[in-house]
């Protein structure tokens, strides 16, 4: 009876799986062109709130440039936004305009924009780096950034996950992630990477967190004392 309750369940998560994707295909078409999750998880917010006007922003991975837009709009920053997938790059030239944006293609481990910039931001993007902690690292050395703007999801964010695991079955949210977070293991790698968490917030299942050089941290604590 056990053994046909797992092979059960199985099926079952596997067509959840399906399911969550085809949401996903169609909440695209469903809001405008734009993934419904923007308007209703108002995580621009979070990127927009920590921008100031006139900052250099590089949005690493902006995929179709809704949220490099906000950036340029509605925190008055300087954006260009960077992208492996053509496809995603002409999208996003094609809908969206201002003039302090600009869209490019290239791959964020080997070919971005040259520094330096103010912010950097990599909203769901590290989970999809193999080398995570080198990649950071990188990205200091090679863009000089002050801060980093990033979004991540989590692994605890809903007990299918562990129990996809369980079951043998490849559990994280997308085939394509190289791992999902608990606050526990991000914060761990952005101390490896030598960064310091300067603000973080755990919301729908993600964390967002204002990172910043463990340097540049360090002037700040002792500037306070």
């Amino acid at each position: 009876m056990k053994n046909i309750t797992r092979i059960a369940m199985r099926f079952l998560l596997m067509l959840d799986n399906v399911v969550s994707k085809l949401i996903n295909r169609l909440a695209i078409p469903y809001d405008g062109g734009v993934h419904v999750k923007h308007r209703l998880m108002r995580y621009h917010d979070f990127f927009v709130n920590r921008i100031a006007p006139g900052e250099r922003v590089l949005d690493i991975g902006c995929g179709y440039g809704a949220v490099a837009y906000s950036l340029a709009t509605k925190a008055g920053a300087l954006v260009t936004g960077v992208d492996l997938n053509e496809v995603n790059v002409a999208k996003a030239r094609g809908r969206f305009h201002h003039p302090n944006l600009t869209f490019v293609h290239g791959d964020a481990r080997t070919n971005l924009p040259p520094g330096p910039w103010d912010v950097l931001v990599l909203s769901n993007i590290l989970e999809h780096i193999e080398q995570r902690a080198s990649f950071l690292t990188e990205l200091q050395q090679g863009l000089r950034p002050n801060r980093m703007l990033i979004r991540v999801p989590m692994i605890d964010r809903d007990w299918r996950v562990p129990l996809r695991e369980e079951l043998g079955m490849f559990h994280f949210g997308d085939a394509t992630h190289f791992t999902e977070y608990t606050a526990e293991s991000f914060e761990k790698e952005v101390t490896v990477a030598g960064l310091s968490i300067h603000h973080v917030q755990y919301n729908w299942g993600e964390i967002w967190a204002e990172v910043v050089p463990a340097t540049f941290s360090d002037a700040l604590g002792s500037r306070s004392s």
